[in-house]
């Protein structure tokens, strides 16, 4: 861009989308395209609001904070770390997250469920008791109790370093008397039983972990790797979770693109899969009685 052309926000996120684009960059931590990443790093440098790019288009932008941006793409374009880990910040259905390298991205499809009400119809008056199982950051317990008030969440994690990260937003969100975190290999850390369980697991199979893109390779292994089918982690936990589940209890479990290596896994098990956004093969719903019926 010439010195004598008046830049604006429009401008440097078109400038940004171009850089981020030929640079081959990969997406799916947030975005899912050049121009949603160039606008969100572009509107969190300038320090405005991430929703408003139309409203600010055509505000000027002074030489000096140009600079700040071209520089955070620079590192976006270096480091291959996604956004997220720059900004340390992340959104999931309008709420905001803190987040850095201790914890896997969150961006799990569980969300929307929550938020549109998908699996209330398997809730009710004995909804009492949540666990939130390989929480990450914490996202999915903080929403669960926005979504529902009247519950308690237990969030569980295996990752010491990741429910550091929880903490952060449980205090964020003004919810520590709600949300509980607890250091959990699995279900085995946890007490008592629960009358939901939310669970996005490692679940990618070790083919699809050796081709991942360094965005990915970013984030915690350990929050990834499913075994050689992405299993290993589903195996256990379904395994384990009747003894974990009230009698009216239902499993929400997210698998990805791993379905045919769940249902090659599990050939007998009664799941009922959960349409998102991502299609109707990502998140399923397990009952007690299916579990126990399959075990």
């Amino acid at each position: 861009m010439s010195e004598d052309t008046a830049l604006t926000v429009m401008a440097l996120v078109q400038e940004a989308e171009q850089r981020l684009a030929e640079s081959g960059v990969a997406f799916g931590h947030g975005t899912t395209n050049a121009f949603d990443e160039a606008a969100w790093l572009v509107l969190w440098r300038l320090r405005l609001p991430l929703d408003q790019l139309d409203e600010n288009a055509e505000r000027p932008v002074a030489p000096g904070a140009a600079a700040q941006v071209r520089a955070l793409v620079d590192e976006r374009i270096a480091t291959r770390k996604p956004a997220a880990y720059l900004t340390k910040e992340a959104w999931l259905q309008g709420v905001d997250f803190y987040v850095d390298e201790r914890a896997i991205v969150p961006r799990s499809f569980i969300a929307e469920l929550l938020a549109d009400a998908s699996i209330d119809n398997w809730l009710g008056e004995h909804t009492q008791r949540v666990l939130d199982l390989c929480t990450g950051n914490g996202s999915l317990a903080v929403l669960a109790a926005l979504a529902w008030p009247e519950v308690q969440v237990d969030a569980a994690d295996i990752s010491p370093e990741a429910l550091e990260v929880a903490a952060i937003n449980v205090a964020r969100h003004q919810l520590d008397a709600r949300v509980r975190l607890l250091q959990s290999d699995g279900l085995a850390g946890v007490d008592g039983v629960y009358d939901l369980i939310l669970c996005n697991p490692p679940y990618v199979n070790a083919a699809s972990m050796a081709a991942l893109p360094q965005e990915y390779r970013a984030e915690p292994e350990l929050a990834l790797a499913g075994g050689a089918d992405g299993m290993d982690f589903v195996r256990r936990l379904l395994a384990d979770a009747p003894t974990r589940m009230s009698e009216h209890a239902v499993l929400v479990l997210e698998i990805g693109n791993e379905r045919p290596f769940f249902e090659a896994a599990f050939p007998h098990l009664e799941a009922v899969w959960l349409s998102t956004s991502a299609g109707d093969d990502q998140v399923l719903l397990l009952t007690r009685d299916a579990l126990v019926a399959h075990s």
